[in-house]
């Protein structure tokens, strides 16, 4: 279950190894990265329909590479994995950190993220994907720039700039972005990882003011950091549906 570049990594090494696996999308974007195993893309239809794929396609393990805030299909990777009898995995990597000179407010959701914006108009960094900007309309008065993988058709909010990109991005990108368009407020998803962190530190440098969505919580599950921990798990085993 994939979605991110450690997810990505991981397929290069199970293709490598010459694993029978299958890599899923769950299809929120249009065009998504390709990758060197079989490719399956949209949901499963819950738990009872992970259920059936599970059994119908002789999966074994399942890897849960998905976004850290894919909270759904985590909860239902687990489900699945006790109700079929089949071990899982989640790689994931860590969350970020504030250093001390960062100017971080936490939040537990995108609610607590609109709170958190002043109420006098400012111009505000909206690094949260399409799915979640309905949620600012509640505070209009801002410009809000985006950064979405897909063209967003309308907007909800009556003040902003998008602009199509896929990342990763790096520092020096991302500095001359927040500089070339006032930015003092950045909402960012606690992702982690080093592919999306370009917006942090340029924040860091600029001395922005950063609303961090902390993550959600999760069934207790085993977690690893690394594809390699991963391939150590599966045992670099060839006969195995993952």
């Amino acid at each position: 279950m994939g979605g991110t570049t450690e997810a990505s990594a991981l397929a290069r090494s199970l293709a490598a190894q010459g694993v029978a696996a299958v890599f899923s999308y769950a299809g929120r974007t249009d065009h998504p990265v390709a990758q060197p195993l079989p490719t399956r893309i949209g949901g499963f239809g819950g738990v009872a329909g992970l259920c059936d794929y599970i059994r119908a396609e002789a999966i074994s393990h399942i890897i849960d590479a998905t976004h850290p805030f894919a909270a759904q299909m985590s909860r239902n990777a687990v489900e699945a994995s006790l109700a079929c009898g089949v071990q899982l995995l989640a790689l994931e990597r860590a969350p970020w950190q504030a250093a001390p000179a960062d100017d971080w407010t936490h939040v537990p959701d995108m609610a607590g993220a609109v709170a958190a914006l002043p109420d006098a108009p400012d111009r505000v960094f909206l690094a949260i994907g399409k799915q979640s900007l309905d949620a600012f309309a509640a505070k209009p008065q801002h410009h809000y720039l985006l950064r979405l993988v897909d063209p967003p058709g309308a907007l909800p909010l009556p003040d902003a700039h998008a602009i199509i990109a896929r990342g990763p991005f790096d520092v020096a990108g991302d500095t001359a972005l927040l500089r070339a368009h006032g930015i003092r407020h950045i909402i960012a998803k606690n992702a982690g990882g080093s592919g999306a962190a370009a917006k942090i530190l340029a924040a860091r440098a600029l001395g922005l003011h950063v609303v961090m969505i902390d993550r959600p919580v999760l069934p207790p599950r085993q977690v690893v950091g690394t594809a390699g921990a991963v391939m150590a798990w599966l045992g670099h085993s060839a006969d195995r549906g993952v």
